[in-house]
């Protein structure tokens, strides 16, 4: 297990990009073959640190915190919060690779959760600048008919009347009580250190999520699954999906339907791989962070 007490910390970069100030998380040494990071929803770029211990002695890491995510700035209109919208995701992506690679280097690609899911787009908008992708519990949604769009607009029509909230916390120490609520298997020393990282005292003494509550708010377009199959169908790099034994995730979305329903969208990949890891739930890269950076690294060195 990584040891929480002799871990190789990160570097922080700062960039704007797209109007917008970035934070971009890096382990590693410049010059070593490249590693893009992408974290899910509701995290932030420093989830990565247990991975990124094993694969900073051979790789350069470079994780990016979200727009309205970590470090990074939220997005503002007219003074109150904007909108999160997937294109604006893969956008970012897209010039944070333009900053840091040369014209023309393809590039290893790494997600988790949503950020999988923003990965595995952009692989198929942009396959010739993706070498390897590696989809961490990156499922997508379950699929929606036409007529749920009624429902989702009414949602989304209702949080913008009244925009979510995030509630904030007395102490670090529940902070990591509430990380570790989330992720049961997460240890105590882990998620203390993650704590400091995934929220910031304000001057209210509590301690704030580094997220923008705006994440929170409904979707207004319901998710169109024949429309991801046929970008994902373009990838053209090896791509692996890494699923957890237990993923809570796959099981929610899946229902009663069973996981193998839901698995079989992955099958439009041109050059799928599998791999499965135990004793893990959809945080696989807190449960079994040796497990995981040994399979990002046995794929992406090929």
């Amino acid at each position: 297990m990584t040891d929480v007490t002799d871990m190789t910390d990160s570097r922080s970069e700062f960039l704007t990009v797209r109007g917008l100030r970035h934070h971009v998380r890096q382990w590693g040494t410049p010059g070593a073959p490249k590693l893009f990071a992408l974290h899910g929803w509701m995290d932030v770029s420093a989830s990565f640190q247990f991975v990124a211990q094993t694969l900073a002695q051979r790789w350069h890491v470079l994780a990016p915190d979200w727009r309205g995510f970590g470090l990074t700035d939220w997005p503002v209109a007219d003074g109150r919060a904007g909108s999160y919208w997937f294109p604006d995701y893969i956008a970012d992506l897209d010039a944070l690779v333009d900053v840091y690679t040369e014209p023309g280097e393809a590039i290893n690609l790494i997600g988790h959760s949503m950020g999988g899911n923003v990965a595995c787009l952009y692989a198929g908008v942009r396959p010739a600048r993706v070498r390897r992708l590696v989809n961490l519990e990156g499922f997508g949604l379950p699929p929606s008919p036409p007529a749920a769009a009624i429902r989702q607009l009414s949602r989304w029509l209702d949080d913008v009347q009244t925009p979510p909230t995030l509630r904030p916390y007395a102490s670090l120490d529940d902070v990591a009580a509430r990380l570790r609520k989330t992720n049961p298997r997460l240890t105590p020393e882990r998620a203390a250190w993650l704590a400091p990282r995934w929220a910031r005292q304000a001057s209210d003494g509590q301690w704030h999520l580094l997220a923008d509550a705006a994440h929170k708010m409904a979707n207004p377009y319901p998710y169109r699954l024949d429309e991801a199959k046929a970008v994902w169908g373009n990838v053209s790099a090896p791509v692996l999906h890494v699923e957890a034994t237990d993923s809570d995730v796959l099981q929610h979305f899946s229902g009663a339907q069973g996981k193998d329903v839901f698995r079989d969208r992955f099958e439009v990949f041109p050059n799928l791989t599998e791999a499965f890891v135990d004793d893990a739930g959809h945080m696989l890269h807190h449960d079994q962070p040796e497990v995981v950076a040994r399979l990002i690294e046995d794929f992406c060195r090929n």
